[in-house]
């Protein structure tokens, strides 16, 4: 599998951060070059890149430092188990064994040995 197609999703991710980003810079030169217009001022490029690093990473710490946190810190609690990330599996197990139990009470037991046997619990 070429290197393209393994990592499609990150070249498109990549693409599309590459395109907002260079859109970014270029529309705040833009609006940049406007204001010292406005207030007939020299524009310095050193002075634009400053206003616009800084703008941009305030932009990135409020959504992308955010997002990051919900995704990586999720995945991790999802990882380890947590009781945020279970599904309360255990818990309709516990139940389907109840109910087995009820209608089955004769055969329940050998049942619910050999569903474990086949889908062990975790």
């Amino acid at each position: 599998m070429t290197l393209k197609k393994r990592y499609g999703y990150l070249w498109v991710t990549l693409g599309f951060f590459l395109f907002s980003l260079a859109g970014q810079w270029i529309c705040s030169w833009f609006v940049y070059v406007n204001h010292q217009e406005e207030h007939r001022m020299p524009v310095q490029f050193k002075e634009y890149v400053l206003e616009t690093s800084k703008d941009m990473l305030e932009n990135w710490q409020s959504e992308f430092l955010q997002l990051i946190w919900q995704v990586a810190g999720l995945s991790f609690l999802l990882y380890i188990g947590s009781p945020q990330s279970k599904e309360s599996d255990e818990r309709k197990e516990e139940k389907l064994d109840l109910l087995l139990k009820k209608l089955d009470p004769e055969n329940a037991e050998k049942l619910i040995q050999s569903l474990d046997k086949k889908y062990p619990r975790e």
